[in-house]
């Protein structure tokens, strides 16, 4: 198995690697994820100029590769630089246009490569407990409209989205957590009235928003996909969004270590450096072979994720999700260990990398939720 990526995806990632480093230095990266927006739209643009975006997207869709490795190279740069950026929301609502959007919804994706429109995901509610089918906001026809009622929790950039994809329930039962059917998705835009936006910070940097919908009237053209039938859509836009995350998580992980081996060079200790201790020495060769695992995992997702069958893929991204968040917390915690007590400091990037990696296990399902779904979708293949 040839496990090298194309040509056009080194440059990409090439390309990408030197703008973050020259342009998203850790200072600069600080400053944007505390400002009042929780990122920059210039730089935000920028990407888009790279050709970041579009590279998520397959040219059917106006982008140039919309395939698994597209999104892992993307992500995993993304994830070196701790970029706030809100790519994740247009991977996941860009995704979920393409499956199921009209042609006139579709014309929203040139907005969305060319770095002009911010759009969000809006599907997790409070208590949900990452079950997807979980969703308590209700709409309700009114004639030709949809009036919207309820609540989304933890919206990434929600403040500055200029669109909102929303899961509502137009039928079925919430305290079902198999009930598929009944889900319908929406297209909400930010400046719609009876929609409130409350914004914070996040605690890994950026900003997240608290969303509620009270007697929301959308047209019928807000209605994505057919009525009720929404959760192939929403299981396709989340799988793409966990992709993402775990190839930025592997990111992270590789800055994480690569901050690791430079102190373990460097730091003395009773006048030699620590780097020379046996038990520090099979530590961090412990921590490289489950990083290289993490890798292995986002391989087989981003090789799954394009597949035709939804069992497979699916189960190929929980398997790397779960693998990533155990992952991801044994290197945040390692890396601050053998720090020592410098890794807690705010100043050094480590602890804002190991607050990411942290974070992205609670993101879209955390690894005990993946756990358990791969498990059941094992089951499922079974039978």
């Amino acid at each position: 198995m040839n496990f090298e990526h194309t040509e056009d995806r080194r440059m990409l990632a090439d390309s990408l690697n030197r703008f973050i480093s020259e342009q998203y230095a850790f200072d600069a990266r600080d400053r944007i994820a505390k400002s009042a927006h929780g990122f920059s739209k210039d730089i935000f643009r920028q990407f888009a100029e790279l050709g970041v975006i579009g590279a998520l997207f397959s040219e059917a869709d106006g982008g140039f590769g919309g395939g698994g490795f597209d999104i892992a190279v993307v992500f995993e740069a993304l994830g070196r630089g701790l970029v706030v950026e809100p790519l994740l929301g247009a991977v996941m609502v860009g995704e979920a246009l393409s499956v199921a959007g009209t042609e006139a919804q579709k014309e929203k994706l040139g907005d969305i490569i060319n770095g002009v429109a911010v759009v969000a995901f809006a599907h997790d509610e409070a208590d949900t407990h990452y079950e997807r089918t979980r969703v308590q906001t209700k709409a309700e026809r009114s004639g030709d409209a949809w009036v919207l009622h309820g609540a989304k929790a933890v919206v990434p950039q929600g403040e500055q989205a200029d669109l909102f994809l929303v899961s509502a329930r137009t039928a079925g039962n919430v305290s079902n957590v198999n009930d598929e059917a009944g889900i319908s998705l929406f297209l909400v835009p930010a400046k719609t009235a009876g929609l409130t936006v409350r914004g914070c910070p996040s605690i890994d940097g950026g900003r997240v928003a608290e969303l509620s919908f009270d007697g929301v009237t959308l047209g019928a053209d807000a209605l994505l996909g057919a009525e009720g039938q929404g959760h192939a859509t929403l299981e396709r836009a989340i799988g793409r969004g966990v992709l993402a995350l775990c190839a930025e998580a592997l990111g992270a992980m590789e800055a994480a270590k690569t901050a690791t081996l430079e102190y373990l060079r460097t730091r003395k200790q009773f006048g030699i450096l620590i780097g020379s201790f046996q038990a520090l020495q099979h530590r961090m060769a412990d921590l490289l072979l489950e990083i290289e695992q993490a890798r292995s995992a986002v391989i087989n997702a981003a090789a799954a994720i394009d597949t035709g069958d939804r069992v497979t893929r699916e189960r190929a991204l929980s398997a790397a999700k779960f693998s990533i968040g155990r992952i991801g917390a044994l290197v945040a915690e390692e890396s601050i260990q053998m720090h020592g007590g410098i890794g807690m400091t705010w100043e050094l990037p480590l602890p804002h990398y190991a607050k990411r990696l942290v974070m992205i296990d609670h993101q879209l399902g955390d690894e005990d939720h993946h756990l358990q779904r791969y498990v059941q979708l094992g089951k499922e293949l079974a039978a």
